[in-house]
């Protein structure tokens, strides 16, 4: 059965998993899925009733008699700030404990005036949007964020060498603890797209996601898993190699990378160059959507760049479904129509004959969604319940 606890002394964070991913709706459900006592479990839920972790609510089904009372999770028992820092621009949100994004804000980023401004500039916003939403402060339970950059995940750092000058060692999960002074993590920007769509994907336990915006990442689902690598830095397919790319200057210091010709950057400085103007990612998505055949002949070359280096992926790692996300894929047709055309001629048969590429349906709060679920994750996680209850 779905969600069974097998140990009879099962916990009030075990309880609340129940409840929280939809097994249990009654007192009698927890017990006949933990082996726990009435008093067990009037004991358990009453702890989560306390902290307001769960509610419980009449059933309007009754024919007769008393309704029966079922336990709801509380989404509106707190609040988490969400906070997805990207190359060329922020997504911030104040959310409930569902994740479902309450008010939200964005700027735009230059990585290049360095991490103070933009982490500062960052918890500026978040303050703002805190004392907006009329929550007061300790309602907040605590702060997801993700970086264009590998991290240490058990410190929150950047990790140096990074790709982008500047970004080696930062403290990022420090800079939003200091302020807020409740629970952070800190993950890569595609590492939690990845998780997120592995949520939506559960049944897929080999997933490979592409970020094609400014940048362009992967990351990785192994067996049910995320890989990070050995040193976190695994999935940088934007600073791999390309042909005919040898003279072209990257941001990370070398010549010839993927991000080089393909990324957003790249692509935008193109199209204004062809009379076509546009600032970023976005901006050139836009100007395919709007029927450009120049930015349309772009977006499906920068396509046919990137299946050439998820080829290789594909004949490695045998994924059984590619999910494309970013702002590039806003112009989702083109750029997988030249990823397909390259994949499928240059991987293998059997790596290619079941494998599935689908867009991601995160788009537009994709970031600060996945944000938001790495920090609840964290801070409603079976052991962190039992250790706010003890």
């Amino acid at each position: 059965m779905a969600g069974r606890a097998h140990a009879a002394g099962a916990s009030a964070g075990e309880v609340f998993r129940l409840i929280r991913q939809g097994h249990a709706a009654t007192r009698s459900d927890i017990g006949r899925l933990t082996g726990l006592s009435r008093t067990a479990v009037t004991l358990r839920v009453t702890q989560l009733l306390d902290k307001g972790l769960v509610v419980e609510r009449a059933d309007g089904g009754s024919t007769g008699g008393r309704p029966p009372v079922r336990l709801r999770f509380h989404a509106d028992g707190g609040i988490v700030l969400a906070a997805a820092l990207g190359a060329s621009r922020a997504q911030l949100a104040v959310c409930d404990l569902a994740g479902t994004v309450l008010d939200e804000t964005e700027f735009g980023v230059d990585l290049a005036e360095g991490p103070d401004v933009l982490l500062d500039t960052a918890v500026k916003h978040l303050d703002q949007l805190l004392a907006e939403s009329g929550r007061p402060r300790e309602a907040l339970w605590g702060v997801g964020v993700s970086v264009p950059n590998a991290i240490d995940i058990a410190t929150g750092t950047s990790l140096s060498p990074a790709v982008q000058p500047g970004w080696g060692d930062v403290a990022v999960a420090d800079h939003f603890g200091t302020r807020f002074g409740v629970p952070v993590r800190v993950d890569n920007d595609v590492n939690v797209l990845a998780l997120a769509e592995h949520r939506r994907h559960p049944e897929v336990d080999d997933l490979l996601v592409i970020k094609a915006s400014t940048g362009i990442g992967a990351g990785l689902i192994m067996r049910g898993r995320l890989q990070r690598g050995a040193l976190g830095a695994a999935g940088e397919l934007g600073h791999t190699k390309v042909a005919g790319a040898d003279d072209v200057a990257c941001s990370c210091g070398n010549t010839g990378c993927l991000e080089a010709v393909a990324g957003g950057r790249a692509l935008a400085t193109v199209c204004t160059e062809l009379g076509r103007p546009a600032t970023d990612a976005f901006g050139v998505a836009e100007l395919v959507r709007a029927g450009d055949p120049e930015a349309l002949r772009q977006v499906r070359q920068a396509g046919r760049r990137i299946g050439e280096v998820i080829a290789g992926a594909v004949n490695l790692l045998n994924p059984a479904l590619i999910v494309v996300g970013g702002d590039l894929a806003h112009a989702y047709e083109p750029l997988v129509a030249g990823m397909r055309e390259v994949i499928y001629q240059r991987a293998t048969a059997t790596a290619t004959r079941s494998l599935r590429i689908e867009p991601s349906e995160m788009h537009a709060r994709a970031g600060v969604g996945a944000c938001a679920t790495l920090i609840l994750d964290d801070v409603l996680s079976r052991r962190a319940v039992d250790t706010l209850l003890s």
